[in-house]
């Protein structure tokens, strides 16, 4: 054979393969995976509108929400619940949030629960709920005008500490105070005791991004409890410190529910540390927020980790890619997830968020990484009636099929507990499904999957019809599948998943000899 022609089959022969195989690995659906979407409640972000919207109004907006992200297969809300020492549900501990009512300390009228209302109707659509809290910003600005009577920055005046760019201070509880820490601690208890979330989340607020030119006034502290540490060690110790005791706090009470934390995406640089990302990042974790994930993992006091990633691959300072190969390497003990800025697109200086495919190969790039197992974005309304072309693209591609999150860290995965089958019968145009539960169930949702061929399979995503909260308190569990779903199907199989997010083995029906009552 001519050797040049040899070698230009040889050659055409590789490209094939290579593009054969980076379509194989486009069209691989995860079965598990976390897809969350940051739902911002400050200065009304993404919900509600407005302020002074009517709860009717509230509750509408909010369900479209849902019922977007349940339609792209996302399967956790992350939705803002204290974001400046206020609430969005009833505390002993803070004032009703002014984002919901339009005015500080006002319940809303007529009267709800926000928080147990949102988790409700996020549950019955198969999504997990995490809240999120900021713990450390106390306000938005320096109107204290506005604020309630009781608010923290009046009841304890001394936890404040004013911080930022002039004209855009903010206060701040100071995060080297016991008492402080005490407080924060039992507002993130309050929730965990009173509502059926799924996890806990803080953002990457600690101590404020750094402002050149100004100081930080912790100086008082630091002379108290300084212990002969650098001002800096001694910052990290704070927040390495509270960040433990929520962690243990939370499992003492509910051990299923999670503790996440959304850091900024860099720890430090390369130029400062070996150990670094290649970045060139203005500001890090570790250097400007005093915050420090490697030792969150490392102390094994976090569940999950979701750096936020907010540029394009291929950014000169910050690249996608590279800080999310960093992450990959350097995360141990926890489950990671990447944030992704889909806030940016068509509305970003980086002219590659124009392109309709960044997110889509973001997420491509997220999978080529075993131990990285899910996104979340930021924020809500970026899918909301809003950049259909991206969505279009992901509902067609990598989000085409549901997925289930991923299960707790370390907890015990037997999968052989599931509740007993009762009954499986067509009435009218939908299938009714009845189960008995034993003593060792802890069930919270069950996954119904359908097969139009003899076999079903419970790791291909593409057979999952369903997924359905349920009331763990209730020893029979009882529910409706439409008529429609299970067209053409031949067999249908339930698993069941416990608190800790773990899924059972099948039980499988044989849907054709299945007869009407």
């Amino acid at each position: 054979m001519n050797t040049k022609k040899y070698i230009s089959l040889l050659f055409l022969g590789f490209l094939f393969s290579a593009l054969h195989t980076e379509a194989q690995s486009k069209i691989s659906f995860p079965k598990n995976e976390f897809r969350a979407v940051w739902i911002a409640t400050v200065v009304n972000i993404d919900w509600p509108k407005k302020g002074n919207d009517s709860v009717e109004k509230q509750k509408a907006d909010y369900l479209e929400i849902l019922e977007t992200y349940k339609k792209l297969n996302y399967n956790a809300v992350i939705v803002q619940i204290r974001s400046v020492g206020d609430a969005f549900y009833p505390s002993k501990l803070a004032p009703w949030s002014r984002f919901l009512t339009g005015k500080e300390g006002q319940a809303p009228q007529p009267y709800y629960d926000p928080l147990a209302w949102m988790i409700e109707e996020a549950h019955r659509r198969g999504f997990e709920f995490h809240a999120w809290l900021n713990p450390y910003r106390a306000t938005f600005d320096t109107k204290t005008d506005i604020l309630s009577p009781d608010h923290d920055f009046f009841k304890h005046r001394d936890w404040m500490i004013k911080y930022g760019e002039t004209g855009k201070e903010k206060y701040y509880y100071n995060p080297a105070l016991p008492e402080v820490k005490s407080h924060l601690i039992t507002v993130v208890e309050e929730v965990v005791r009173n509502y059926d979330i799924d996890a806990i989340h803080f953002d990457d607020y600690f101590y404020p991004y750094r402002v050149s030119g100004k100081e930080f006034n912790d100086s008082a502290a630091f002379k108290k409890y300084g212990y002969k540490q650098t001002l800096d060690d001694w910052r990290r110790d704070n927040v390495n410190s509270f960040v433990k005791s929520v962690y243990f706090s939370i499992k003492s009470i509910k051990p299923w529910v999670q503790f996440g934390i959304s850091p900024f995406g860099v720890w430090r640089n390369k130029s400062v540390d070996p150990k670094g990302s290649d970045t060139q990042a203005g500001q890090t974790n570790y250097d400007d927020l005093f915050a420090d994930p490697i030792a969150w993992m490392e102390g094994k006091y976090i569940d999950y980790m979701l750096p936020q990633l907010y540029w394009t691959i291929d950014h000169k300072t910050a690249s996608y890619s590279k800080l999310l190969k960093w992450w990959a390497e350097n995360c141990t003990n926890a489950n990671v997830y990447i944030g992704n800025g889909s806030y940016k697109i068509n509305a970003d200086s980086d002219k590659k968020w124009n392109i309709p495919s960044e997110i889509p190969n973001q997420i491509d790039l997220t999978r080529s990484y075993p131990n990285v197992q899910g996104n979340a974005y930021f924020s809500a309304k970026a899918f909301v009636n809003s950049n259909k072309e991206v969505a279009d693209l992901l509902i067609e591609n990598q989000y085409k099929y549901p997925a289930i999150p991923i299960p707790v860290p370390g907890s015990k995965k037997t999968g052989t507990e599931r509740p007993l089958p009762i009954s499986f019968t067509q009435v009218g145009n939908e299938y009714q499904a009845k189960f008995k539960k034993t003593q060792s169930d802890q069930i919270r949702y069950i996954v119904i999957y359908s097969s139009e061929h003899s076999k079903i399979d419970i790791n291909d995503p593409s057979q999952i019809v369903d997924k359905i909260a349920i009331d763990s308190k209730m020893d029979d569990i009882q529910f409706a599948i439409p008529k429609e779903k299970l067209a053409n199907s031949k067999r249908v199989a339930f698993t069941f998943i416990d608190f800790y997010g773990n899924e059972s083995i099948e039980t499988v029906h044989l849907h054709t000899e299945i007869k009407p009552n």
